[in-house]
């Protein structure tokens, strides 16, 4: 497959041409910086097309990656899933259609809300012991659709977190009944396209679709795709984006989405096929001591407080290990593979599981406190978002109004939504996951 940006950047790079034009480096490192990244560091200059007019090597890359997922359209994003999820949002709004979110978003989701002055209707899913993961009803979906006067679109996040997979074909299934439309954060699958079963939700069926592809693929942080299965949304995707993106995109990551092409059209699946042996393996060999979470494949998810392990203690016995976890929490532990993981870190990360679960002491599940509800709302996402705020300690936020959403990431799934009333179940869960301020509205 062909690479056209990358080929633009090498031959611009090589020329010798003096850059009278931005970035400031002009093709060269100022430190020890690996000189490679400056020389293919440019702006927007003749031939090098411009991501949201593209009609020249951005689209003809952005084309090969339409024809590898099998889409309508797919656009490229230097600005990560974040700008997709705003672009999707976006598009809805135009169409005047109601937000209907399962609730584990991530909050780049609450900040969309927020600056497009959206209301959400949430759907709690049947969690598994925690606010990242749980199980989307497909009588609740229909339920809320099928009470829905207005043009509506239902949004989930799959895989979530933990790496568990939502039926997105079933859930297309009740959207299309319903003419609602489905978007899906499906940030954590890139890959999912090039199993042997294509499990991607274009090809499952949603309307619009984010991955990031820095994720599970071999391309920069800040690279992500958007995706569309309805031709009439192809023409707006670049024009929502604008509203939101940077107009100087970085060609760094856009040559990474373009090399990532050719890995996909040459590469992935044979590294799929050759990895999944090695992850069962792994898992098996771990079975008799660790519980595993439902995943796609490359997700490794821990349930290590249902193991009999702190999920923190084994992230650290991992670290002292040479190995680096995702995130861990008391109950979880989630490590993340990819296919272009070489094949002796499988290995490598086996060794240091055993290794750490034989260090590692009993841990007792305290009591689950968690107890799944929403919050009342006392004001709308935006006024609540842009509303003066002061930093206070969880314990003094009961009674008050949630501002800014403030959670970290990973995993930065919110526990209070901007505009709901914070209260003791909210403050639960907060110290549950370590968070110790929050952000609320000014009295």
């Amino acid at each position: 497959m062909d690479t056209p940006i990358y080929d633009f950047l090498r031959s611009y790079a090589d020329s010798g041409t003096l850059r009278a034009h931005m970035p400031g480096h002009k093709g060269k490192s100022p430190a020890e910086a690996p000189e490679l990244l400056y020389k293919y560091d440019i702006t927007e200059i003749k031939g090098a097309d411009s991501l949201f007019e593209s009609d020249s090597i951005i689209a003809r890359s952005e084309a090969n990656a339409s024809k590898l997922y099998g889409t309508a359209a797919t656009v490229f994003s230097a600005g990560g899933s974040t700008l997709c999820i705003q672009a999707m949002l976006a598009l809805m709004k135009q169409e005047n259609r109601r937000i209907i979110a399962v609730r584990n978003v991530h909050r780049a989701f609450l900040n969309a809300a927020a600056l497009l002055g959206l209301n959400v209707q949430w759907l709690l899913p049947e969690y598994s012991g925690g606010i990242l993961s749980g199980r989307i009803l497909l009588p609740d979906v229909e339920e809320t659709l099928a009470a829905s006067e207005a043009p509506s679109c239902l949004y989930v996040t799959s895989p979530d977190y933990t790496g568990r997979l939502a039926d997105i074909a079933a859930l297309a299934a009740l959207c299309k009944r319903y003419g609602a439309r489905l978007l899906v954060d499906n940030a954590h699958g890139a890959h999912l396209a090039f199993f042997a079963e294509n499990m991607h939700p274009i090809a499952l069926g949603a309307d619009l679709c984010c991955d990031s592809a820095h994720k599970m693929l071999p391309a920069l942080t800040g690279a992500a795709l958007l995706h569309t299965s309805r031709k009439e949304y192809a023409p707006g995707l670049k024009q929502a984006m604008s509203l939101f993106g940077s107009t100087s995109p970085s060609y760094l990551i856009m040559a990474s989405l373009d090399l990532c092409n050719a890995y996909l059209a040459d590469r992935i699946k044979e590294d799929i096929a050759a990895a999944l042996p090695r992850l069962n393996e792994l898992r098996s060999s771990l079975s008799d001591r660790l519980v595993f979470a439902e995943s796609e494949p490359f997700h490794i998810t821990v349930k290590a407080a249902e193991s009999g392990f702190c999920g923190t203690e084994l992230a650290e016995l991992l670290r002292s290990r040479g190995v680096e976890c995702e995130y861990a929490d008391e109950e979880l532990l989630v490590l993340l593979m990819s296919p272009f993981s070489a094949a002796e870190d499988f290995g490598r990360l086996r060794a240091a599981l055993e290794s750490a679960v034989s260090g590692a002491s009993r841990y007792k599940k305290p009591a689950n406190t968690f107890r799944p509800k929403l919050p009342k709302m006392a004001c709308a996402i935006r006024e609540a978002a842009f509303a003066p705020a002061e930093e206070i300690p969880v314990e003094e936020a009961e009674g008050r109004i949630c501002a800014s959403v403030k959670v970290p990431c990973p995993p930065a799934v919110p526990i209070a939504v901007s505009g709901e009333v914070i209260d003791r179940d909210c403050i639960g869960i907060f110290r549950a996951y370590g968070i110790k301020t929050v952000l609320a509205v000014k009295k």
